[in-house]
């Protein structure tokens, strides 16, 4: 699909499936199988027309049993139940039918499995966001974002960030906006650095500062949620930066929404799932 800047908008009422977009997650492994479902259910509330999740083949039934309107695809995998390097062509084989892609959420760090995300990395023709384990395969390896060709968003935390510029969280902290516009110019990537007032940064040196979100974020799987709201509007045709800053102000909304009812010490990655659909209309 083209990309462009334009925001989502009402449907057409010749509208089908193809029109918004078809997005492949590879996510999930032994004991991280929620990771793959939030960030697969959030792409189809965030208006995907179509979400293929790819998943170490044996706990394929389980995410058949978990999500119903994702199609699931089950690849080869390691005697840990990790992606195996050997699931790279059943990966490329398929690459034509999809319009964006989500690499990390629940992957692990098994290093055959690393070794399947830089193989990845480097050969891959659509548009793509890496967060969480895709985000770790880097450490120590950033030279692999050279090989990347296509429009690459990364999504860590401040300690994925940390990690990656072998710096201490807090000297993150502390120069948060610097770091995430440095670290999007000198790979030519979008960065999303997360955290109270998640910082969006280009290429080109521009920066979002996000407002919307709540401490009651600060728990396992929002991550992934947000993961799969980009990976959605970038297959909907919405360029990179946009897609980015759209998301997190979305994410953030959705939150904001939720804790109104659950409070902020309840509040769970799924309750920011379930109030997707108001924070959209609110949003667009």
């Amino acid at each position: 699909m083209n990309k462009s800047n334009r925001i989502l908008s009402n449907r057409r009422l010749n509208s089908h499936k193809g029109d918004y977009g078809h997005v492949f997650i590879l996510a999930g492994s032994a004991g991280l199988t929620g990771a793959a479902y939030l960030t697969s259910q959030a792409s189809l509330l965030s208006g995907s027309g179509l979400v293929t999740l790819g998943i170490p083949k044996s706990l394929n039934s389980i995410m058949e049993v978990k999500l119903t309107e994702v199609m699931t695809k089950p690849l080869a995998e390691t005697k840990d139940l990790t992606l195996s390097l050997r699931a790279f062509w059943q990966i490329r084989s398929t690459l034509a039918q999809f319009d964006a892609l989500a690499i990390g959420p629940g992957l692990s760090e098994h290093p055959e499995t690393k070794k399947l995300v830089h193989k990845l990395l480097s050969s891959l023709s659509k548009p793509l966001v890496l967060d969480a384990d895709g985000i770790n395969a880097l450490v120590g390896n950033l030279k692999v974002l050279n090989k990347v060709k296509v429009e690459l968003i990364i999504t860590p935390h401040p300690g994925e960030m940390a990690r990656l510029l072998n710096l201490k969280v807090a000297q993150i902290q502390k120069n948060r906006s610097k770091i995430a516009k440095d670290f999007a110019k000198k790979y030519k990537l979008v960065v999303v650095l997360k955290g109270h007032r998640s910082v969006v940064a280009n290429r080109a040196g521009e920066i979002y500062i996000n407002k919307t979100g709540n401490p009651g974020m600060a728990s396992g799987g929002c991550g992934d949620v947000l993961t799969g709201i980009i990976t959605s509007f970038l297959g909907q045709g919405i360029s990179p930066f946009l897609a980015a800053k759209l998301a997190v102000y979305v994410h953030g909304l959705a939150a904001d929404i939720a804790v109104k009812e659950n409070g902020e010490i309840s509040l769970i990655a799924t309750d920011i799932l379930d109030k997707l659909p108001q924070a959209l209309k609110k949003a667009i």
